[in-house]
């Protein structure tokens, strides 16, 4: 039977199957499997943490979609999908990490028993879950299909987030700001890493409750927290050891509330003790350059507007800063919170549309110190883009 509570209404999933058709009929595909577990549960509502065995979900047009995996993982599809249990398929444990067999055999033939073997069929090619031999062994079992690569598929249909889904983010936005609350608390001078490591995980997992009372349970993180400090926070993606934090040292923290797995990135830089003048100065700029950022980033505008803003401000500044400084933000499951689609740089001309959420990130990395201050925002109908966090953007000092 559907789950008893599914994450979004059925409009919504609906809407979602709706726009997967249509792109599936403009690319000219008969079927659509994706492996991204981000991309079943916006599909299907799918939640589990099994997505280190091969599984996915197949869409058709003339049928509601059809969960496949591991057998005993098909219990969690009866808990989380909105699809009845006649759409469930799974393969039995044989198939599991074996060197003989391959779960895609498994898949194949659930494909030619859906008349599919002579049709096209499109899959995620550049993804983490969808592995090598799983492509070879679809060639090899379907030879009269055609396979296209239907990478990012669904990701970019995902870019322009829904009104539910704008409330679960926003419900993210107020654990990112706990986090970082209890972080700035906390934090000092011979406490080890781990133990502030572990209240945030805590505060993350213990959620709160929002402004009309309601509880706001927290789920895991696509990334865990970083911290890196003193020359380490020169390494953006450095975690936490057992090591105290010192007297004169930056530490910045890279972190994200998570609610039905809706993410809202949100950093902060902490110093202790007297900051040097550079990162203060650093600091201004960037928050400068966010401002500017958030008044370029309206609808009807591009993603490199938005970092060309940002840009702008910081090279008046003195501070040299190219590549990336964002990126779409929303529904993921690990190792990553972004949606792998739009970038806020400078070579990304990406319309910007109202509903669209983005890790604005323009953190400055030296040689021997790293300042990330960030935000996640949303373009919004009418005027700049909006912040999902509300927390002063400075660089914060604990003398």
């Amino acid at each position: 039977m559907p789950a008893e509570d599914p994450a979004f209404s059925a409009a919504e999933y609906a809407r979602r199957i709706a726009l997967t058709r249509a792109e599936m009929r403009r690319r000219g595909l008969d079927a659509l499997y994706v492996q991204d577990p981000s991309n079943m549960a916006w599909l299907t509502g799918y939640d589990g943490w099994s997505f280190y065995v091969h599984q996915g979900v197949l869409v058709q047009h003339d049928s509601d979609p059809i969960w496949w995996g591991r057998r005993m993982d098909a219990e969690g599809a009866k808990r989380t999908c909105w699809i009845g249990d006649d759409r469930l398929r799974s393969y039995n444990d044989d198939f599991v990490q074996a060197i003989d067999r391959h779960p895609m055999q498994d898949l194949a033939a659930l494909l030619r028993e859906l008349g599919l073997a002579r049709s096209s069929i499109g899959v995620e090619l550049d993804n983490y879950y969808y592995s090598a031999r799983a492509h070879l062994t679809l060639l090899h079992e379907l030879p009269e299909a055609d396979l296209h690569d239907a990478t990012a598929l669904v990701n970019w249909l995902r870019a322009v987030k829904s009104d539910e889904e704008l409330i679960f983010m926003r419900r993210a936005a107020r654990i990112s700001e706990a986090m970082q609350d209890v972080a700035l608390e906390m934090i000092e001078p011979g406490l080890p890493k781990n133990k502030l490591s572990a209240e945030l995980f805590s505060t993350a997992i213990r959620g709160l409750k929002d402004e009309s009372g309601e509880e706001i349970w927290g789920d895991y993180a696509a990334i865990v927290p970083m911290l890196p400090s003193g020359p380490d926070s020169a390494a953006p993606h450095l975690t936490w050891d057992g090591r105290p934090f010192k007297k004169d040292e930056p530490t910045f923290f890279e972190l994200s509330g998570c609610y039905r797995r809706y993410h809202a990135p949100f950093c902060r830089t902490v110093y202790l003790g007297t900051p040097p003048q550079e990162m203060v100065d650093a600091a201004s700029a960037v928050a400068e350059g966010i401002e500017a950022g958030l008044d370029a980033g309206r609808a009807g505008a591009r993603a490199s507007d938005l970092a060309r803003g940002l840009f702008s401000a910081l090279h008046r500044a003195g501070l040299h800063k190219d590549g990336r400084c964002g990126y779409a933000v929303g529904l993921s499951y690990p190792p990553d919170w972004g949606e792998r689609t739009i970038s806020l740089r400078l070579n990304d001309d990406t319309p910007l549309a109202p509903g669209m959420t983005f890790h604005f990130m323009p953190a400055i990395w030296t040689e021997n110190w790293g300042l990330e201050i960030t935000e996640t925002i949303v373009i919004t109908d009418d005027g700049p883009a909006e912040c999902l966090c509300n927390r002063p953007r400075e660089l914060f000092v604990k003398t």
